[in-house]
């Protein structure tokens, strides 16, 4: 079986595996990969893809492991826009498009603000991780997402290679 190596970062900042073993590891539906120039990160994540579980998302989560976070899933490209109620917790939001092509970080995400967080057109895919992460790994646009909800057919990055 392979496994793939993963590496603490300073002060548990999350999971950081390496390029080739990200390459060699199976796509799963609870685990997210990224990766774009100069790294790579996998995240265990819930999934977030009817209405219901998007509207909840990760509110009244006291905290959030520093190797997980939350995929939310959408069935047409829109114009993504979250906000903080009832979220206790700083969050980056990553925007991705149908390919899996982050197309922009929001970083910081204050806990119960109300003011919309505009993800841009054309999003389809949505990861929330713990605030600041995505810096300190160096996650911006550009960077592309693994996941077996992302088409083959349009991934960026697809699962079978």
């Amino acid at each position: 079986m392979r496994s793939v190596l993963l590496i603490a970062l300073a002060l548990s900042a999350g999971p950081v595996a390496s390029a080739p073993a990200l390459a060699e590891a199976a796509c799963a539906p609870d685990r997210v990969d990224l990766r774009w120039a100069g790294g790579s990160a996998s995240f265990t994540v819930e999934l977030a893809d009817d209405p219901a579980e998007r509207a909840r998302g990760l509110m009244f989560r006291e905290r959030l492991d520093p190797a997980a976070g939350m995929l939310f899933v959408y069935e047409t490209p829109l114009r993504a826009q979250f906000w903080m109620k009832n979220t206790l917790i700083p969050l980056d939001m990553i925007f991705a498009d149908a390919a899996g092509r982050v197309t922009r970080v929001h970083a910081n995400a204050i806990p119960g603000d109300l003011t919309p967080i505009d993800g841009g057109e054309g999003v389809v895919y949505v990861l929330e991780i713990n605030g600041g992460l995505a810096a300190r790994l160096g996650i911006a646009p550009g960077a592309e997402l693994r996941h077996p909800a992302i088409a083959a057919a349009t991934a960026a990055w697809r699962c079978d290679g």
